[in-house]
């Protein structure tokens, strides 16, 4: 039987809430219990991470639903809740990421204008490169010093198969940027390269073939990363796939860590301008005050006025050996820096 409209009351009534209805609120929770953590590894989604840099104390953390699409690479410092055991089958989350001290960052070609970091908050840049098969490329090791001194690195370069050339031309050319030099052919011991990467987080790069993943392997003998052979035509194949942070052996200087990443076949630097590179040295920073508006500092024909002619000595020295580093990396020429690669082959004939 249908009751009358009269009988009806506000418990009878039901309304649908819309969406603008619902309550919302945009406080998120603090995570004061995170705690704070390195990521050593990147794989699909997931991130190795070490709570407090204690290399025993790993975890496997996914990425927070309120980071977004927050970028986390090998070297970040983050903060981490949930299940921090890192016993198996167990997950934790990351939900934030500190702000970086230094990047190192790369392209693939000049012009393309998206930036791939390769590692985060790195003190150091080991650039491996061998002396013959496959043979050296000062070009690599020019873009490599220039996005190091870009992204606040200090650069070492290190020379593998010195057992198979002498070192001493292909350093030449980096003699006047005071540029460490280490030597860790199979026969040299690693004493000095130990000694350099102590209490430091080192990030290595170099083409493939060069030797670096059996380097890595000298460095922590734990490590166990594979290795490989050059083909042919003098190139290496990839043995290294994925970036990852491996603790060095303890010392007295601290826990250091090297950063092991693939092999690079190219090293594009869209994001780097001639003002980026002479800033990191500060004699130079100084003097390019003085250059007029637009300078790229590369001097004549392009920059007849530019202030790094002015300089005299060792700074004049490491003015010309940035300059060119600038020609190697923006592909233009330069007047003195061709006259000052005739006086160094003239020297080196007498």
């Amino acid at each position: 039987m249908s009751r009358r409209a009269s009988s009806y009351d506000e418990s009878d009534v039901r309304i649908r809430p819309g969406k603008g209805s619902r309550p919302r609120t945009k406080q998120r929770p603090s995570h004061d219990d995170a705690e704070d953590a390195m990521v050593v590894s990147v794989d699909r989604g997931r991130w190795g991470c070490v709570i407090g840099g204690d290399p025993d104390r790993r975890v496997v953390a996914m990425r927070a639903r309120e980071l977004g699409r927050t970028p986390v690479v090998v070297g970040d410092h983050v903060a981490v809740v949930g299940d921090l055991t890192g016993r198996p089958d167990t997950l934790a989350r990351i939900v934030k990421v500190a702000d970086r001290t230094t990047v190192l960052r790369r392209t693939a070609d000049d012009t393309d204008p998206y930036e791939r970091i390769v590692v985060a908050n790195a003190d150091q840049l080991l650039i491996v490169t061998a002396l013959a098969d496959p043979p050296p490329r000062t070009g690599f090791v020019e873009r490599a010093l220039a996005a190091a001194y870009v992204g606040g690195l200090t650069p070492l370069l290190c020379l593998t198969k010195s057992d198979l050339a002498d070192p001493a031309e292909f350093t030449r050319a980096f003699a006047d940027l005071d540029l460490p030099i280490v030597l860790a052919g199979r026969d040299d011991p690693l004493d000095d390269a130990s000694s350099r990467l102590a209490g430091h987080i080192t990030a290595l790069i170099g083409h493939s073939g060069v030797g670096k993943s059996t380097l890595v392997n000298r460095l922590v003998p734990d490590a166990d990363r594979a290795t490989g052979v050059v083909s042919g035509v003098g190139k290496g194949r990839h043995t290294s796939t994925q970036s990852v942070a491996l603790p060095l052996p303890e010392t007295g200087q601290g826990r250091g860590w090297v950063v092991d990443t693939p092999g690079i076949r190219s090293f594009g630097l869209a994001h780097v301008t001639p003002d980026d590179i002479v800033d990191a040295f500060d004699d130079l920073r100084d003097a390019i005050e003085d250059c007029p508006r637009g300078c790229t500092h590369l001097g004549p024909p392009a920059d007849p006025e530019c202030a790094l002619d002015e300089l005299t000595g060792q700074s004049y020295r490491r003015a010309m050996a940035v300059r060119a580093l600038l020609v190697a990396v923006t592909g233009q020429t330069s007047d003195s820096t061709t006259d000052l690669e005739t006086d160094q082959s003239a020297q080196n004939d007498v």
